[in-house]
């Protein structure tokens, strides 16, 4: 069952992939099971791994229905927020009861997260293809404080456009930023698509 996946990589604008997501809130959680959703998982655990304390609060940007939140909450973290483009998404999320707070983000100009609120943000299937702009990744580690890291995907479809793996690049060469995982591995194995993990630490 493919049937909003096959949609999800062809939005072109904000506004049809907020209606999309709001179209696809009701049935998300059942077709991106059934093709094995792995790159929450993945994600929460890379964070983890270069996380001692996880009762700070850490953001879940594009949160979505709150499968990335149940991943960040079975790795550890106890205070997590969400922001995202669909509110009929976020209605999802909140019957899940893990979000301390939700949010829902206009999807024009930088998100609106004060600096230094968080220490670690999530973008968790969020940029790529269909989804947000690369320069979303600019906006969350602009957000993050000195030492703060953010944990991201991109999707195989992501990474067959050279731009995306240029701008990780573009934070690390200069020195803003250092590189402390990424890794290729299962992102919907259901219909053969594998995605990278990264963390960025903000330096």
């Amino acid at each position: 069952m493919t049937g909003f996946l096959d949609k999800a990589y062809g939005t072109k604008d904000t506004a049809a992939t907020r209606r999309l997501y709001d179209d696809w809130a009701a049935s998300y959680d059942a077709e991106i099971a059934e093709n094995g959703y792995a790159t929450p998982g993945r994600c929460a655990a890379a964070l983890a791994g270069f996380t001692t304390d996880k009762t700070v609060p850490i953001l879940d940007f594009g949160c979505g229905t709150g499968l990335s939140g149940l991943a960040l909450k079975l790795a550890g973290f106890t205070v997590i927020d969400g922001l995202d483009l669909s509110a009929d998404m976020l209605a999802e999320a909140r019957k899940k009861g893990i979000y301390r707070d939700l949010s829902v983000v206009a999807g024009t100009g930088a998100p609106p997260i004060p600096k230094g609120q968080y220490s670690a943000i999530a973008a968790i299937g969020v940029i790529g293809v269909g989804a947000a702009p690369i320069h979303v990744l600019d906006d969350l580690m602009r957000a993050l404080p000195r030492g703060g890291k953010c944990v991201f995907s991109f999707n195989d479809h992501a990474l067959q456009d050279p731009v995306h793996e240029a701008r990780v690049m573009e934070w690390t060469d200069c020195g803003a930023a250092r590189l402390l995982f990424r890794e290729h591995g299962d992102h919907l194995p259901g219909i053969g698509v594998k995605s990278n993990v990264y963390v960025l630490e903000k330096a």
